[in-house]
């Protein structure tokens, strides 16, 4: 009998490969994904992506979305209550793992284990401690394609939104920069790829700048 598991989903490449590799394992059965989105603007907060390219890439993926909105300014207790409460409908479904694209972060998977697991999930973690520049290779040799979506002005600069993420990006980076981002150096949206039905028109719009999460994203709509 096969594990039936929920894909932590924020539209980039970290989460389309952790699902590209569960869903190579025989074990287990993704059931769907689940973003967090913020509340009034309906986008994922990192990301600045909407919720219309979620049910996009949902639906060519051929996978159930479900979406948990969030304060724009959400305390931990708040994003606890919520989560906890669209998790248990899974649960009650039959989920019993939860699968994150975090490489290497360990405070993240911490806080992710001490928080999760006492709901009684089982936490996944296929990507975690790979070498970051072979992961971003083998992202785009897999053909999976990309574009960034967000950047943090303090660590790269602004003229890289709306880029592709493919070779020639990963060869510009500065040093100092994650070829992954896992530092929150940009962020990512995948639009197409061997897992797709079908590739998602995507047009670049204007950039704007978010003080919450000190970053500045560029618009994608579809």
């Amino acid at each position: 009998m096969k594990h039936r598991a929920l894909i932590f989903w924020s539209s980039g490449k970290d989460a389309c490969l952790s699902l590209h590799r569960v869903l190579q394992n025989s074990s287990f059965e993704v059931v769907g994904l689940l973003s967090t989105v913020l509340e009034g603007s309906h986008q994922v907060g990192f990301h600045g992506v909407s919720a219309d390219l979620l049910a996009a890439q949902a639906q060519a993926l051929g996978l159930p979305l479900s979406l948990v909105p969030i304060p724009a300014a959400c305390p931990n207790t708040e994003y606890e209550n919520r989560l906890s409460r669209a998790l248990k409908v899974h649960q009650n479904a039959g989920v019993s793992h939860l699968v994150f694209g975090d490489l290497f972060l360990s405070d993240i998977r911490k806080y992710r284990e001490n928080f999760l697991r006492p709901l009684g999930f089982e936490l996944l973690f296929p990507l975690w401690k790979e070498d970051t520049t072979q992961l971003a290779h083998e992202f785009i040799r897999l053909k999976f394609s990309a574009l960034v979506c967000g950047v943090d002005p303090s660590r790269l600069s602004n003229t890289y939104l709306g880029q592709p993420f493919n070779e020639a990006f990963l060869h510009s980076l500065p040093n100092h920069v994650d070829p992954c981002g896992e530092n929150g150096e940009f962020h990512t949206f995948v639009y197409d790829g061997p897992l797709f039905k079908n590739p998602i028109p995507v047009t670049l719009g204007t950039i704007e700048s978010d003080t919450l999460s000190h970053s500045i994203k560029i618009l994608l709509t579809n």
